[in-house]
């Protein structure tokens, strides 16, 4: 069990800095009362959809102490992903912006490891943890409004004062006792610009109905999108932005100064015809280092057939 001077603390900020974090933010592994009961009234109400995996680990989820052994707080960052360059063609199938560059899984769990090993080897040898970024049941968005990060817009997502909603989250949950970070207000007031904007009324205040979110049946589900989209999907073809998009908040959003999530040319390039005509073969030139690779080619080849079969309706 470590306590940290304030020394040390100062000294994991400028590293997280220095690895292209854009923020970072600390609490503790107690139980998230709150978040259970949300948690299971959603899973209860089937707004997880296709994604039964969300119904695992229940008690881990709700529990980060669960999840590592002696656990005693969370590091908390944040890393800016809003792109710099938008698609050339305007009539091309839109990806979500997170997926514009290299996927972040990978990215970022690098990063993740060099905190970790700067803390281990330059703080304390004793110092035991693990790390996550998006790839085990931790409620992440509840992590980073704890840790005094944000809060939780009416879109259910993160938001920043400053780097807005576009942001990858990630945890190293460990030893450590760190100092907690002050609960951010929520600042979203009588503002619904975000659920008015979700063409499919996906969303509610607080609450995401996975069975109707663009994001959900373009990447997750496994089944054919159901012609009730058609008339809805707003040329989303991975992803989707909108309720971010309509945020105030994320209008403040600057572009990113990571290398690895600048916007691959080749997705930038892309025109309406490039899309219908994807084969096999050019999938992996295309999203061999993106996130898009996660829906596989016959997911992707899905999602622009049922486009296609929008325009024609």
């Amino acid at each position: 069990m470590l306590t940290i001077s304030e020394e040390h603390i100062t000294l994991i900020k400028n590293k997280a800095k220095e690895l292209g974090f854009d923020d970072i933010g600390f609490t503790n592994t107690l139980e998230l009362t709150d978040d259970k009961t949300y948690l299971k009234e959603w899973l209860d109400n089937n707004m997880h959809a296709g994604m039964q995996y969300m119904a695992n680990h229940f008690e881990k989820r709700t529990n980060p102490s669960l999840l590592v052994e002696g656990a005693k707080s969370v590091m908390v960052m944040l890393t800016n992903y809003t792109p710099s360059e938008k698609p050339l063609n305007a009539d091309a199938p839109i990806v979500a912006r997170y997926a514009y560059g290299q996927d972040y899984h990978d990215i970022i769990k690098k990063r993740l490891h060099n905190l970790y090993n700067f803390i281990k080897e330059e703080i304390d040898p004793s110092f035991e943890g693990r790390c996550f970024v998006d790839s085990a049941p931790v409620l992440e968005r509840s992590l980073a409004a704890k840790a005094g990060l944000g809060w939780i817009g009416k879109n259910t997502h993160l938001i920043h004062k400053r780097l807005g909603s576009y942001v990858f989250i990630s945890e190293i949950i460990s030893n450590l006792i760190l100092p907690e970070g002050d609960n951010v207000k929520d600042a979203c007031g009588g503002c619904t610009r975000c659920i008015d904007a979700c063409p499919t009324g996906a969303l509610e205040v607080h609450k995401l109905d996975s069975n109707k979110c663009i994001s959900y049946l373009t990447i997750e589900n496994k089944g054919e999108i159901s012609d009730q989209f058609a008339e809805q999907m707003e040329n989303r073809v991975f992803g989707c932005d909108i309720c971010q998009e309509a945020c105030p908040w994320t209008w403040k959003s600057r572009p990113n100064k990571n290398e690895a999530f600048q916007p691959n040319e080749h997705l930038l390039k892309l025109s309406k015809n490039d899309w219908q005509n994807l084969s096999p073969e050019q999938f992996p030139v295309y999203f061999k280092k993106s996130a898009v690779k996660r829906a596989k080619f016959s997911g992707l080849r899905r999602n622009i057939d049922f486009l296609d079969l929008k325009r024609d309706l």
